[in-house]
């Protein structure tokens, strides 16, 4: 495997991954859609507000072509009715709000809707067509190509009123204006997952490693998530109750996710197919969205040995959207969800290496890995031991897709605040090791040492996910709806 070049992931092969692996479910992301404009003009221009209730009814139908669920309040035009839209929306529970500036209109009719909904805020402003007739124009058509004139107006009230201000101006069929607001989307879609999301926190902190360490209390108050607190004991006891022929009906499932090398031993294949299905009963018992664990262990005893057998569950979790870390890495789980949430797979990650004559960092780790980022059926391999730390098992082993990545971490500051950090890069073909890693070669574009140092001084921890493809403008506005720093190398 660590030679050759690897193929492309298939459609096809994606596919069967979907079909073996179904999604969890999971709250769909909600989008708040409001459209107004001044009634002033109605009576004085009857053509006016039909023309922009059209545009109105083109960008709703948009919108929900993104794989959200939309809540359109309507059109509005006064401030009555903006507290009645407000009021709406703020019922809706909108994980981002969309305000269509489709002419003038008051400030005093939108400020509400940001203040009462205690939602993010996009306001578009897309004009009719890309340029005015103005041979043919009067007053009620330029009217329809003014929503220009109020954003400055909206983006000062926002600014006094202390409510961030975010806006995507261009014409209605525009598609790089729409790949701007689809960009909007695809960080609610992060909000969403955060907001929402139970966070599994499972076993005890890897001895001496600070940088892990995360204050509970800032998921709950920061995104909105919660954190359940686990027990090894949880998983031990549903161990416990599985049965030799859902071992057996797992090992069959393996067998088809993943290639057996020669390594794996029958006893330790079975015991992670064990494990496996005891992580699914404790995922779907608690609801969880992520799962984060470590066990030290001593002398093979029952919980050294659970610790042992987490990898095999632990990548089919991630790959059906319930992404798991482990060394009890929380952070690094909820960057697995967010790089999830918007598509990108989202794999467990630290750096293991620099090769400075093919100027790449080379990355990965012992497990767990989403499956979906593979450039190949993955590789289930047999270990003798786990480096740093104690039992014996299987580990999955595969290159990511060669092409564009984006690394998310969290960090946690001084003064205890969260931030998104993330860096872009592209993976390319090399030698790898074989030692059941989820290796990848890197490249950054610069020399890997002076990444390293620009990367570890972002404050990111030294675990992070690997997501396929150029994200980093998501994360960035992902962490302006989140109401947190975001910070790229």
């Amino acid at each position: 495997m660590a030679t050759t070049e690897p193929t492309t992931v298939t459609a096809d092969r994606a596919a069967t991954l979907r079909e073996l692996l179904p999604p969890a479910p999971r709250r769909r992301t909600r989008i708040g859609l409001v459209a107004g404009g001044l009634g002033t003009y109605w009576p004085q221009f009857p053509g006016l507000l039909p023309q922009l209730r059209e545009s109105a009814g083109y960008v709703t139908e948009r919108l929900r072509q993104m794989d959200a669920e939309v809540t359109d309040v309507g059109f509005i035009s006064d401030a009555q009715e903006g507290a009645v839209a407000a009021e709406e929306l703020r019922r809706a529970d909108c994980d981002l709000i969309v305000l269509f500036l489709t002419t003038y209109l008051t400030s005093s009719m939108v400020l509400p809707i940001a203040q009462r909904s205690h939602t993010p805020v996009l306001v578009i402003d897309l004009q009719p067509s890309e340029r005015m007739d103005h041979a043919s124009f009067d007053t009620g058509a330029w009217l329809a190509y003014c929503g220009q004139c109020p954003v400055p107006e909206v983006g000062n009230v926002f600014r006094r009123a202390g409510i961030p201000f975010r806006s995507v101006s261009g014409w209605l069929r525009q598609e790089s204006a729409w790949r701007r607001i689809e960009q909007w989307v695809r960080a609610a879609h992060v909000r969403a997952a955060l907001r929402h999301a139970r966070h599994g926190l499972m076993g005890h902190l890897y001895p001496g490693m600070l940088d892990v360490s995360t204050d509970l209390t800032l998921l709950p108050t920061t995104f909105g998530s919660h954190v359940e607190v686990l027990e090894f004991d949880d998983l031990r006891h549903r161990v416990e109750q599985v049965t030799e022929a859902q071992t057996r009906d797992r090992m069959a499932l393996a067998r088809q996710v993943f290639t057996l090398d020669d390594s794996v031993a029958d006893e330790d294949f079975a015991w992670g197919a064990t494990v496996s299905v005891a992580l699914d009963r404790l995922v779907e018992d608690f609801g969880l969205d992520t799962l984060a664990y470590y066990h030290r262990g001593l002398d093979g005893e029952l919980h050294e040995r659970l610790g042992a057998g987490m990898i095999l569950g632990a990548s089919l979790l991630t790959a059906r959207g319930v992404p798991a870390a482990g060394e009890y890495e929380l952070r690094t789980s909820v960057a697995q969800l967010a790089s999830q949430s918007i598509g990108a797979g989202g794999s467990f990650t630290e750096i293991q290496a620099l090769d400075f004559e093919d100027g790449v960092v080379e990355m990965g780790h012992d497990g767990p890995a989403h499956l979906a980022v593979s450039s190949r059926d993955p590789l289930l391999r047999g270990l003798g031991v786990y480096h740093g730390k104690r039992g014996f098992g299987v580990s999955v082993e595969f290159d990511v897709q060669h092409g564009p990545v984006t690394l998310l971490g969290l960090g946690q500051d001084a003064d205890g605040t969260l931030s998104f950090i993330t860096s872009e890069g592209t993976v390319v073909p090399g030698p790898l090791l074989e030692i059941g890693n989820t290796t990848s070669r890197v490249d950054f574009g610069r020399d890997p040492g002076e990444w390293v140092d620009a990367w570890s001084a972002t404050g990111v921890g030294h675990h992070w996910s690997l997501a396929v493809g150029h994200h980093t403008a998501d994360f960035r506005a992902a962490a302006s709806l989140l109401g947190i720093d975001h910070r790229a190398v």
